[in-house]
């Protein structure tokens, strides 16, 4: 079905609005998928908070534009859908990357984040980029660290002399 002007209008402001706010871009050929497959896809993108969608590569081109994702024009070539990951920056590489495993026919094309323009093999490392709350999980283990040793120097000594006054005691008992 073909779209009229205000149609397309319509479509390139929906992307780019998303374009806008995402944090990561893939592009992947879906040629030979089939409907159920599609909407499969569709189904997982919205469990995980990611925009999918599949749209005329013109259309593409003009609501990237004036984005960080702007370096995915010379790449949009062919029948794409493009993901956006809007919660955090690999959930759009894991939709595509665990769907492309079971279905040979989703090739991935395009990655982009912060303005950069990478290949489609590094969509498995930008895959393996941790959540928002694997991120802050590190981040409190991390700082958590130092004070945990400090902590538990500090109390060593005390432990060392309970333990020290118990095999004494020990001996005693036994002699």
């Amino acid at each position: 079905m073909a779209l009229n002007l205000d149609s397309k209008k319509a479509v390139v402001e929906e992307v780019a609005t998303y374009a806008a706010k995402a944090h990561s871009a893939i592009a992947a050929e879906y040629r030979g998928l089939t409907v159920t497959e599609l909407t499969e896809l569709r189904k997982t993108a919205r469990e995980t908070g990611v925009y999918l969608r599949v749209v005329k590569n013109t259309l593409a081109r003009r609501a990237v534009a004036g984005t960080e994702f702007e370096c995915m024009q010379s790449g949009l070539v062919g029948p794409l859908l493009i993901a956006f990951s809007m919660e955090d920056p690999g959930a759009a590489a894991r939709l595509i990357g665990e769907f492309a495993k079971t279905h040979d026919k989703l090739i991935p094309k395009v990655v982009a984040i912060g303005g950069q323009l990478f290949d489609s093999s590094e969509l498995s490392r930008l895959a393996s980029l941790p959540t928002r709350d694997q991120a802050i999980s590190l981040l409190m283990a991390v700082m958590k660290a130092p004070i945990e040793k400090f902590v538990r120097t500090l109390a060593e000594p005390h432990a060392k002399l309970v333990r020290t006054v118990a095999a004494i005691r020990d001996q005693k008992e036994a002699a």
